[in-house]
């Protein structure tokens, strides 16, 4: 099979093109045929690795992904060959990610893709909305797991509503029944915010953010889900409710947070720094649960008319899909594994 491997970190040029051959599911696992793999920030960091070292064995990048099963190993229940699933956090704690025809999985990584979904929804979905899930229950006294009408009543600040993490965390706080206000950079990005079902979009760079976010919520927001802390910090603690919380869920690399500890202090506010890899079992079960009744209830879609843009490339062009997440392109990038 084909696979793209790296036998070291470092810019997207380790990234090479294999033939691998073919690994039977083992003991409670499964094996998947790739149509779609996902890209996130989170791959090509992985896969940079702050500078070149040596791996102890060859990786193959991405955590996201979706596809056919090929094959099914003893103790599997509820999966048989032919299923069509979508899978999350793949390659993190080993070296098989989604960047190859095939990958051998646990079964408890794969989740079923309604027939009336697309893989590249299912390629789409992984880190992008199992963050945006923790991002929007980690409030005290707020839902562990959504639902329709788990946040209703309630109303939701979206930093950067036009990425993958902001994009999601849109479309489920609607879908749990949440008011949804967002932020944007400018009228392109403010118009997929909206089609992702924002109610109130707001550009930073032209708007008193501040001023917006009160005018559209006059009692504060209840939960802010967190793109840019450094640059958002003090805005947010303005528009946050008494007892708000703000999830923090991106950061660039050596990056810290200066905090107002008094206005934080006034408002009992909570601050949550969030990484999907590493939340309990029971918050990661909730994610994928709930991530899976949206997307059966057609409330996790993607592509421009959704607001959330694909731009493809073939699995040979692994490093230029990469090379443009890193640069910051509008929307999700997806690898066309299958020929």
């Amino acid at each position: 099979m084909k696979a793209i491997v790296y036998e070291e970190t470092g810019p997207s040029a380790v990234l090479k093109l294999r033939d691998r051959p073919l690994v039977d599911p083992g003991q409670d696992e499964v094996r998947v045929r790739l149509l779609v793999s996902g890209v996130n920030p989170t791959d090509w960091k992985s896969r940079s690795g702050g500078g070149s070292r040596k791996l102890d064995a060859p990786k193959v990048p991405n955590q996201d992904g979706a596809g056919v099963i090929d094959a099914v190993g003893a103790g599997v229940a509820g999966f048989g060959v032919g299923d069509r699933v979508w899978l999350w956090d793949v390659a993190w704690g080993g070296n098989e990610g989604t960047a190859q025809e095939y990958v051998t999985v646990p079964a408890g990584k794969v989740v079923p893709l309604p027939d009336g979904e697309s893989f590249d929804a299912g390629a789409s979905l992984g880190i992008p909305a199992l963050t945006a899930h923790r991002a929007l229950t980690s409030s005290e006294g707020g839902p562990s797991r959504l639902s329709p009408g788990a946040l209703a009543g309630r109303t939701v600040l979206v930093t950067g509503g036009a990425g993958a993490v902001g994009h999601a965390a849109i479309q489920l706080a609607r879908w749990a029944g949440a008011s949804v206000i967002t932020t944007v950079s400018g009228d392109h990005k403010a118009e997929l915010a909206r089609r992702a079902g924002a109610g109130t979009v707001i550009n930073y760079r032209t708007d008193d953010v501040v001023r917006a976010v009160r005018d559209a919520a006059p009692d504060g927001v209840d939960t802010i889900v967190e793109v840019n802390a450094p640059a958002n910090i003090e805005a947010g603690l303005e528009v946050l409710k008494p007892g708000g919380t703000i999830s923090v869920y991106a950061a660039n690399p050596g990056e810290s947070l200066t905090v107002p500890i008094r206005e934080g202090m006034t408002k009992n506010v909570r601050l949550q720094f969030i990484l999907t890899y590493t939340v309990t079992d029971e918050q990661k079960q909730d994610a994928v649960a709930a991530v899976s009744g949206a997307l059966e209830a057609g409330a996790l879609r993607v592509g421009e008319d959704y607001g959330l843009p694909l731009t493809r490339f073939p699995l040979e062009e692994t490093a230029a899909a990469h090379d443009a997440v890193e640069q910051g392109i509008v929307g999700k990038v997806l690898i066309d594994v299958a020929p």
